[in-house]
């Protein structure tokens, strides 16, 4: 059979003049989306990427089915309390989207996933997200709020992918929806306690969210007031209501400074109130607490004020704030900073306070009663894990609901006494086929080049070969921890004898904010040289070979996998890049397109600074690409992407194609109806997943199971 022959996107050279550097970009054209060529050459893409890989369509079709076989389609979450009523979600066999109910209180068993929605006596449907999705071909449910009463439910729709939402309000006692509609808003609903006042965010032209609103129930849009607006680029807000229902709190936070304001839910139209002054360089975060019967009214702020580099409890009087004594001169210490300890959250409750905390690169709960009593760590039952802070609306709650999981453990919800840490099983999510006790986890430490120790979390079947194929996963960027979860459609991987393995590269939180610290702005290489260390420690180990390990990521993960692709190509055998950050050094060096500003404090700005301008340039993947052998790449982008722009991956496929050695494989598909979190609903998920793990056993597995006769993947031509 003949060789396919990619698309090869035209040449039309843009010189980039900064600092007196001159760089050529031949494909910067690919950033004109009205330009006809380049819709047409996103298509050819997809169809080349459809054809290159249509000998794993059987493999694609098999997976797919894996996983709704092992996926229980008909369920139900574990009910959350609020008020009089429990909320769950159900899903239902077939349907794209959540169905989202409520019952009354006081039902001893789960809700019945064989019933169909809102025919249990008590039971409502309060929205049917597969209603709202109807005809559009992507649907996302942006916010979904309660207001105080429970009777009306706020909720936004983004039907592009863009982020940019369409808020509504739905009357609870009739199903009907009001005739109230608040065009582009983002992400964040706060209600006011008269069940008539709405707080929501807008985003700039920039997508930063810059605004705070509020709208009045029965008011046209036009009329609805602006409360806050940030000037400061850098600066990005936040509205939440405190579980007290005390305050909506504006939190206007940059990369390393925040500032909150209190909005007094009774009385909405009062005056902000500044919690503490922004000084740049201190970060908090504020959570309310009050006890009638002690006459206590605090303010909970966790907080790296004071050198705290891995933040520190501080508490404050409600009533000295409101009457303007505030800062730092006014906080009293209640846990100290601790050098091993992150302290990431404090969630408040009547009786108690819940630290959320990491330290040796684990999670942990402690609970510190606020009446003397002995202070506990939630105890879990595995090594290595994941554990949050689950929904818990009630603020006099008598347990806590927590998330738990681990490579091996399907994800649990507990309910944990906050009195003696008992621990209740809730739910935990079932898995058809699937036996934890068939796989095994471990933890191991790998020696960066410059001596940092980096943790590197695995997952496989019990008793795998040396030499077995692997999936290596990183990010690295933001404080995000990449966390050891479980993942239903990773089975597929490993009942195929394919290990998973997670670097925890430093850029990410695992290891508290030095661990942030040491990759991001000028040491930001650590982050790539920390995943290489891990992948060189896989095969130095005999657990895998390159020809046989694969690496992925998205977004800033994209970005680190255009690194190391860049760096040591020789050491992977195929890499899956989804929405990579590929081409940073163009975007940071554009303030006009979305979340460029806010993202200096990330990365650096190369704008003003020099020296940050030939620092990314150093790195930068679209910028470093040069003639050697590629491993082969699949590669994804979001037309509608608002956080990485679909030209991204483009320009990078486009000058890999005319660059690549060897003639590995090089794929990209974009959606072209969809954003930066690729397909909506959890069949079109799914189907997205199939093809991406075909692509990787087909690259690195043993047996292309399904596979039809068509010619290997590795045939087709590089240019």
């Amino acid at each position: 059979m003949p060789e396919l022959r990619p698309p090869l996107a035209p040449r039309r050279p843009t010189v980039l003049r900064t600092h007196g550097d001159e760089r050529v970009d031949e494909w910067y054209w690919l950033r004109e989306r009205d330009d006809p060529e380049v819709l047409a050459y996103l298509r050819a893409e997809n169809e080349f990427a459809r054809a290159g890989l249509a000998h794993t369509e059987g493999l694609q079709r098999r997976i797919f089915e894996e996983i709704k076989a092992r996926v229980v389609e008909t369920d139900a979450s574990a009910p959350v309390r609020r008020g009089e009523h429990e909320y769950f979600t159900r899903t239902m066999e077939g349907l794209e989207y959540g169905v989202h109910c409520r019952r009354p209180v006081g039902s001893d068993s789960p809700p019945d996933p064989a019933r169909p929605p809102g025919t249990t006596p008590g039971e409502e449907i309060l929205l049917d997200e597969n209603a709202l999705a109807a005809g559009s071909p992507y649907f996302a449910l942006r916010n979904l709020s309660l207001s105080p009463g429970h009777d009306v439910l706020a909720y936004a729709v983004d039907l592009d992918g863009g982020e940019r939402a369409t808020l509504r309000f739905r009357d609870l006692s009739t199903g009907a929806d009001l005739a109230d509609e608040v065009p582009d808003t983002y992400y964040g609903i706060a209600w006011a306690n008269d069940d008539r006042t709405v707080f929501y965010v807008r985003p700039d032209a920039a997508m930063r969210p810059w605004q705070v609103w509020f709208h009045t129930l029965g008011t046209p849009a036009r009329d609805d007031c602006l409360v806050f607006e940030e000037p400061d680029e850098r600066f990005s807000v936040h509205i939440s209501r405190a579980r007290t229902g005390r305050f909506l709190l504006i939190a206007s936070h940059s990369k390393i400074t925040s500032e909150v304001l209190l909005v007094d839910a009774d009385a909405p139209t009062d005056p902000l109130v500044v919690v503490s002054p922004r000084t740049t360089g201190v970060e908090y975060h504020v959570e309310h607490h009050r006890h009638a019967g002690r006459g206590t009214d605090v303010l909970y702020l966790v907080t790296n004020e004071g050198g705290a580099e891995n933040f520190r409890l501080v508490a404050t009087d409600v009533a000295a704030t409101m009457a303007g004594d505030i800062g730092p001169s006014h906080w009293q210490e209640v846990v100290p900073h601790r050098p091993g300890v992150r302290l990431e959250a404090v969630d408040a409750f009547a009786e108690c306070l819940v630290l959320s905390e990491r330290s040796a690169g684990l999670e942990h709960l402690r609970v510190l009663p606020l009446d003397g009593g002995r202070e506990h760590v939630v105890a879990l039952p595995d090594e290595v894990y994941s554990v949050w802070v689950g929904s818990n609306p009630e603020y006099d709650a008598a347990v806590l609901r927590i998330g738990y999981t681990s490579l091996v453990a399907p994800p649990t919800d507990f309910d944990v006494s906050l009195t003696d840490g008992t621990r209740t099983v809730v739910k935990t999510q079932e898995v058809h086929g699937y036996d934890p006790a068939d796989y095994e986890t471990s933890r191991h430490w790998v020696a960066a080049p410059d001596g940092a120790r980096i943790p590197l979390s695995l997952v496989h079947r019990r008793g795998l070969p040396p030499g077995a194929p692997f999936l290596l996963n990183g990010y690295g960027a933001y404080e995000v921890s990449l966390d050891p979860m479980f993942a239903a459609m990773r089975v597929s991987l490993l009942e195929r004898g394919i290990g998973f393995a997670i670097a925890h590269v430093r850029g990410g939180g695992e290891l508290g904010r030095a661990w942030y610290e040491g990759g991001r702005l000028a040491h930001k290489r650590n982050t790539f040289t920390d995943f290489v260390a891990c992948a060189q420690h896989l095969v130095d180990r005999g657990i895998t070979r390159p020809d046989r390990l694969a690496a992925s990521g998205g977004s800033a993960g994209g970005l680190l996998m255009g690194a190391v692709a860049n760096l040591r190509p020789d050491l992977f055998g195929a890499i899956v890049a989804e929405v990579p950050f590929v081409d940073c050094l163009t975007t940071m060096l554009d303030p006009s397109l979305p979340l460029t500003i806010t993202e200096w404090d990330e990365w650096g700005d190369p704008v003003r600074s020099p020296e940050m301008y030939a620092y990314i340039k150093g790195y930068a993947p679209y910028d470093n690409v040069v003639p050697q052998d590629y491993p082969a790449l699949l590669v994804t982008g979001g037309l509608n992407d608002p956080r990485v722009q679909y030209w991204e991956p483009a320009k990078w496929v486009a000058k890999l194609r005319v660059t690549a050695t060897g003639g590995r494989p090089i794929y990209l598909r974009t959606e072209l109806d969809a954003g930066h979190h690729g397909p909506s609903g959890r069949y079109g998920t799914w189907r997205d997943r199939a093809l991406v793990l075909a692509f990787v056993i087909d690259q690195i597995g043993d047996d292309v199971t399904g596979a039809t006769d068509q010619p290997p993947s590795g045939r087709i031509a590089a240019s």
